[in-house]
């Protein structure tokens, strides 16, 4: 065993012993005063083994990427590669969901009391609802929305109440939706790997977009979702600011971050991956410029409606310690979202973050490789800044997706792919399978 490699295995080690601890700590202090308000720390889960009609499905993909992913990565062309990625990525999805059966595992998710589609009567009249939102965010406001409504701005869910006006409502179309849309989240982040970075790099690091156990929660939570949008947002900046029509590719990146903005209010964090994605770009003024201009369509356009964005975030800062927010302690989840994180990016992700930091540090600045750290990098700072803010205590494992997918191109410097992909989806099939987990 090479020296890499065994300091690879240290580092995704010491993630499972992070892992432990959380669970052990985290187990005791439920059981000891309730306060951390979830069913199997530091995941919102309960202990349920058990099997579905999507167990074979799984563990059939599972496989198939494990033995032929590599190679495939390695030779199919640039746009059949990115087509696999995202079929292979909707089979692991659907069939991870499906472990738990279809009305568990996708059409109830997101119909539940806290969930979007419980207020879809309520917005009509869609420009008086938008114009009166913040009055229901509090608890102790009238007809106040359920968590997950008051805990997003509207763009959320306005993206629910436009499939059911076109006729696809109900948790069924719903979970489609969030799966079909958060599975092109791979594709996003390939382009940009290739385009920064390298095409060699994105090839490697293929694979591991598809066996992320990041899939149990993309199948289906929202947040899936929003990874994909904010995904694409970075994706087609990175394409502006290295020369690839910034005349449509920089007003589409704009467009997309400013519906981010309106879709969760952490995701505005995302602007230190886009600060990265600048950094790295050879021009910057006039992509920038026209990114600005499709910036300011969505707030615009909620604004005239009547949202204000700023006051409903102030508000949510306090319905947050309502709820929640308020009882979970902080000492405790500032290191153990750090360990739900490890349970979404998986080992190999660890051993290449490892990787990250040992490219940044001997790499020339100007190779391929330091330019993917640099977007690494970027991304696991704003994930720990969410993490610093206390405004992320819990329920990460789904929060945070968006930047999880950013962190998985570090497996891209891995030794052993095989090995590693297969430990990413024993690590997903285990979590399925053995506990039920909130979305």
């Amino acid at each position: 065993m090479n020296r890499d490699l065994r300091r690879d295995l240290y580092a995704a080690l010491a993630a499972a012993l992070l892992v432990a601890a959380a669970v052990l700590v985290g187990t005791a202090v439920q059981e000891r005063d309730g306060t951390l308000r979830v069913g199997w720390p530091p995941l919102l889960a309960t202990w349920d083994p058990h099997v579905g009609p999507g167990t074979p499905a799984a563990l059939a993909v599972g496989i198939a990427v494990v033995a032929y992913g590599p190679s495939l990565a390695g030779r199919l062309p640039w746009r059949a590669l990115l087509l696999a990625v995202w079929g292979a990525g909707l089979a692991w999805t659907w069939s991870l969901a499906l472990v738990d059966g279809w009305h568990r595992g996708v059409a109830e998710q997101l119909t539940t009391r806290n969930e979007y589609l419980r207020v879809i009567d309520r917005f009509h009249d869609i420009p008086a609802a938008l114009a009166d939102f913040n009055h229901h965010i509090l608890i102790d406001a009238p007809d106040n929305w359920p968590a997950h409504v008051a805990g997003h701005p509207p763009g959320a869910t306005l993206t629910f109440v436009l499939l059911d006006r076109v006729g696809l409502g109900g948790g069924g179309w719903a979970g489609a939706w969030c799966i079909t849309v958060g599975t092109t989240a791979a594709i996003a982040v390939l382009v940009a790997v290739r385009t920064l970075a390298d095409e060699s790099l994105a090839r490697r690091a293929a694979p591991f977009l598809v066996l992320a156990p990041a899939a149990v929660w993309v199948g289906t939570s929202a947040d899936g979702y929003f990874a994909a949008v904010a995904a694409w947002a970075v994706a087609f900046l990175a394409l502006a600011v290295t020369g690839h029509r910034p005349g449509w590719t920089g007003p589409a990146s704009g467009l997309l971050f400013g519906l981010t903005l309106y879709l969760s209010y952490g995701l505005t964090l995302f602007a230190v991956i886009a600060g990265a994605v600048l950094l790295l770009g050879r021009h910057r003024v006039r992509p920038l410029l026209f990114a600005l201009a499709g910036l300011l369509v969505v707030p615009a356009a909620f604004t005239l409606a009547g949202f204000d964005w700023w006051e409903a975030y102030r508000l949510l800062v306090r319905r947050y310690y309502q709820g929640s927010g308020g009882v979970r302690p902080y000492g405790y989840w500032v290191w153990a979202n750090l360990a739900c994180t490890v349970l979404i990016v998986g080992p190999a992700t660890v051993a290449g973050l490892r990787r990250t930091g040992v490219t940044l540090a001997r790499r020339p600045r100007t190779s391929p490789d330091v330019r993917l750290g640099v977007l690494v990098l970027a991304a696991l700072l704003a994930l720990l800044v969410a993490d610093l803010s206390g405004m992320s205590k819990a329920e990460t494992e789904r929060i945070w997706l968006p930047f999880a997918m950013w962190l998985l191109p570090a497996c891209a410097w891995l030794t052993g792919a095989r090995g590693w992909l297969a430990a990413q989806a024993v690590l997903a099939l285990l979590l399925n399978h053995l506990l039920l987990t909130g979305w």
